[in-house]
This record gives C-alpha cells, structure tokens and sequence, in this order.
C-alpha cells in the first residue's frame, strides 16, 4: 500500500503526515528521532501497512511540519502535546501503539506520562535517557553540576549546525551526510544512493536556530563551560528540564518492547555525543577527570526506570547493529514489532 503525505492543522500545529495502511486497522503513531524526520519510516511503513494505520509526522521545526519554538522548560511536553493535538484532529479515539526512535523514543515516553489514555503499548527504538542527554550520571540520573554543564544547546558541533543550515550534502566530518552513515548506523553500513538521498533530504529539512535546534545556551563555571538555555530541542533533552522516571509511576505502565543496537554510538553508556565520554578520550579539551564529571549511563538508566516500572518489558539487542535497527535489520524489525503488537 502506497504511502500518502497531508498537511493536517492541529490545536497547535501546522503537522506534515505521512500515513499508510487501512483506515480501519489498529493505529501505530510513528515518531521519528531529532535532527531527522518521518521519510526515515518510509520503508518501515511500506512493511507494516498491511497490519497498521501507521500515522508517521514530522514534529515542530522539523521536516515539513511548522517552524514552532520547542519550550524546552517543559522538556519533551510540547512534542508530546503535539502529538495528542494531532490524534485529536485526525479523530483517533483511545489508547494507540508508539513507535519511538531516538528522542522520538523520550516523546513516546513523555506522551504515556503525560496523556496516558493516549497510549496502549510502547516500542522504544534506541531510545534517550529518561534523563535527558548529558550531564547526569548513575542509574538514578543525578546532575554532575548544578546548572546541568554538560547538556543542553551548546552541545551541538557548530560546524555540524553550519552545515545542517547551508544545505551541506558532501560526505566531509561535519556534514550531516557523514553522520547519517558513521553514527546513525554501525559503520559499514550502505544505504541504497537514493535511499541515502532522501535520508540527508529530511536531515536537511530541519530549522536550525535558537528555537529549533539545536537550542540557546548559556555560559558556565564548570566544565566544559556551557549550560542549558531554554529553547530548541537539545535543551528540551536536558537533565535541567527532563526527568521521566515517573514513567514507572503510571498504572497501568503500558508494555514496552525497548529494541536497541550493540554497537549504538549515540545513545550508550560510553556514548561519543556525550561530552564527559568525549573528554575522557581526549577529544574535548581540559577535561576534569571522571571524579569530577563522570560519563552517563544512559542504557544503564532507561533500564533502571523501566524495572522499576514493574510492567511488561521486553529488552531485545541487535547485534552489528548501530542507532537504527529499523533501517539496519529492517525484517527483523518489522516482524518483532508485529508480534509485540499482535
């Protein structure tokens, strides 16, 4: 079954959609991670259409959706709220499925706690912390500073932000073509050339500012001398304002199949976009030791909160297989997430 493209106007957005399968058949809401967009599930759809109505959207300032600030004060709520706005306009009524990969993952999350009558099951593809990126360390997701240093905008390479806003489509180290095949997938990993076109195409489609991504920053004493500011997605993925350990108080806890890859670069107890991980190895000057601003263990943390959660919980890791399983073992994928949802 082909897939469409829509524009549907929301309570509080201009949303881009792509959709495909029957009207009729159970929902499954796709969201895609940051600094990407829903043309990243095309493939994905196309496998799943025949059980699904898959509802994949571009979120706030990404895609071809509205550019829209991202409060990041409210952590992953505008993207969640969004996300209920969307369901209510295309008049779905009760619980759906959620697909969530990357951050889409911490949306998915956020949507549970935040409208829990929203949401049936969750599958949590490579999913951020439940403690946002950066800055925290330990299973309990504790602040390394005071002002979360560490987190937030000012994490961004601004080469790569440079990059992203002139529309670079080389493959050199700061270019969004070098990310897409060096950290969003085990390297090695060959995309088809034109799949690997339409990849960079929704990388490139994003806002890139202050309101977007990666977000404002602000200055501070401690290591390595930014802090969160209070807009755009990265500081809506800071400890400062996300913490969703309370995703094990909701009852019922919706089951989740958390399906993750071995070699993920980016979401990892040794991630390399973590600045504290980054010092460590050298890359990121003046690092002041593990004592003083130890890595993250952001697989070791969404662990701890979803046992804690009591619920059905289903850990499931790819093997050669980076931050995509979806795009990297796309069989497999598709048929674990029908069976967790049949």
């Amino acid at each position: 079954m082909s897939i469409v493209t829509r524009r549907v106007r929301t309570a509080r957005l201009d949303t881009f959609v792509r959709e495909a399968g029957d009207p009729a058949s159970p929902v499954l809401l796709l969201v895609h991670g940051n600094v990407s967009s829903s043309v990243f599930f095309e493939e994905l759809m196309e496998d799943l259409s025949a059980d699904f109505r898959l509802v994949a959207p571009d979120y706030r300032g990404y895609g071809d959706s509205e550019r829209a600030t991202i409060d990041a004060t409210r952590g992953m709520a505008d993207f969640s709220d969004d996300l209920a706005a969307l369901l209510d306009a295309l008049g779905v009524e009760g619980p759906v499925d959620v697909l969530g990969w990357s951050a889409g993952g911490n949306i998915a999350l956020q949507l549970a706690i935040d409208h829990p009558d929203r949401v049936r099951r969750l599958v949590l593809e490579a999913p951020g912390s439940p403690y946002g990126f950066g800055g925290t360390t330990g299973e309990d997701g504790r602040p390394v500073a005071d002002d979360f240093a560490g987190s937030g905008g000012g994490t961004a390479n601004p080469e790569f932000c440079r990059a992203l806003a002139e529309g670079d489509r080389g493959d050199g180290p700061t270019s969004p073509r070098f990310t897409l095949r060096t950290f969003y997938v085990r390297p090695g990993f060959t995309f088809p050339a034109e799949v690997e076109e339409k990849y960079v195409d929704g990388m490139l489609a994003m806002k890139v500012g202050d309101d977007v991504y990666p977000g404002d920053l602000t200055s501070s004493p401690n290591w390595p001398g930014v802090a969160p500011g209070t807009t755009g997605t990265n500081n809506a993925l800071s400890p400062k304002y996300l913490d969703q350990s309370g995703f094990a108080d909701l009852d019922p806890v919706p089951p989740v199949l958390w399906i993750r890859g071995a070699d993920d670069q980016i979401v990892s107890d040794t991630s390399m976009f973590d600045l504290a991980q980054l010092g460590r190895l050298g890359v990121v000057p003046g690092y002041p030791g593990e004592d003083v601003c130890p890595t993250q263990p952001m697989v070791s943390q969404m662990r701890a909160v979803l046992t804690a959660a009591g619920g059905e919980v289903t850990e499931t890791v790819y093997e050669e297989c980076g931050h995509s399983p979806h795009l990297e073992h796309p069989e497999r994928f598709a048929a674990d997430v029908r069976a967790f949802l049949r």
